[in-house]
């Protein structure tokens, strides 16, 4: 462990295992319960792949708007995590409860038992508590029920499954999506974020996303441009827009205003990312979108606006 400029301790990054033909992996619902049918077809699409698969105990229980209570919930990440036959745990969709557990987890349990964890949106809480806590690479990518499982998946989000057996992570540059820029220079640092209703939930948590000299990644679903504003501002009121290296824009879907006196989502976008000053791209198509580009978490990656290119690390030893 080291010590960042912020004081606060900053876990060294630990490079969870590849994936090889014949491994067995594990799928849970740390969040909301999955559409039962686009599970199965996802979970096809891993078989595809070569894998074996393992449903967690307690994945078609339904407590409200939970997958299971919150103890079943996490009976079923810890249960992957302690099993030793399971080579990555795969989050069948988000929705929302993953904060709920985060308190409870057993994080010594995760350092000694490194392996993949997938997933995003809600699933964006336990990203950072378990960089936050062990250091351990994370993955940031479509879900088996609410993504790859659905009949018009695209197969762009399909193809990026390739990283975690060790296949490079490409440079996103605008061959993969225009990439507009909209704080000129180069930064570098560890890749941090996800979702940012679940970022500005962690800050005043023992869980607080921790953005000091990294990237940071941004995206949402379904917030009207005052709601991401309200989000933006209590980030950049927190000091971690101004203190992240750089800043990637990622996919904020029907994040559209619904009332006749508004900013437009760009504006908003513009006003905060123009006052934390920091090298910063946006275009990226990472989020609740069709295709969704999964990137590893807790990496080094590198920001060139001149180049509109990002360079990220590969998340698997």
């Amino acid at each position: 462990m080291i010590l960042n400029r912020s004081n606060e301790v900053e876990m060294t990054a630990i490079k969870p295992q590849r994936l090889k033909s014949g491994d067995t992996v594990g799928i849970i619902a740390p969040a909301s319960p999955p559409n039962k049918e686009n599970l199965h077809r996802g979970i096809q699409f891993l078989e595809e792949l070569g894998l074996n698969v393992k449903l967690g105990d307690n994945l078609e229980r339904q407590y409200g708007y939970l997958a299971g209570n919150d103890k079943q919930r996490l009976d079923d990440f810890h249960n992957m995590f302690a099993d030793p036959e399971i080579k990555a745990i795969f989050c069948a969709c988000g929705g929302y409860g993953t904060a709920r557990i985060a308190a409870e987890i057993d994080y010594e349990l995760i350092k000694e038992n490194p392996k993949i964890f997938w997933g995003y949106s809600d699933i964006t809480f336990l990203h950072t508590a378990i960089q936050k806590n062990t250091g351990l690479v994370t993955f940031h990518g479509p879900m088996l029920a609410s993504d790859i499982g659905k009949e018009d998946v695209h197969i762009a989000s399909e193809k990026y499954f390739s990283q975690l057996f060790g296949a490079e992570v490409p440079i996103y540059s605008e061959e993969l999506s225009p990439l507009d820029v909209m704080v000129s220079g180069e930064a570098s640092g560890q890749l941090t974020g996800g979702n940012l209703s679940l970022i500005t939930s962690t800050l005043g948590t023992p869980f607080e996303i921790d953005t000091q000299g990294k990237i940071l990644l941004i995206e949402d679903i379904n917030e009207e441009p005052r709601s991401v504003d309200r989000m933006l501002n209590q980030l950049h009121l927190a000091g971690k827009l101004s203190s992240a290296a750089g800043i990637l824009v990622g996919n904020f879907h029907d994040c559209e205003p619904n009332r006749e006196l508004t900013l437009t989502l760009d504006e908003v976008l513009d006003h905060y990312i123009t006052l934390a000053n920091k090298p910063a791209l946006r275009g990226f198509l990472i989020g609740h979108c069709s295709p969704h580009i999964a990137v590893p978490l807790g990496v080094l990656a590198s920001i060139d606006t001149n180049a509109k290119k990002v360079t990220i690390e590969n998340g698997v030893e």
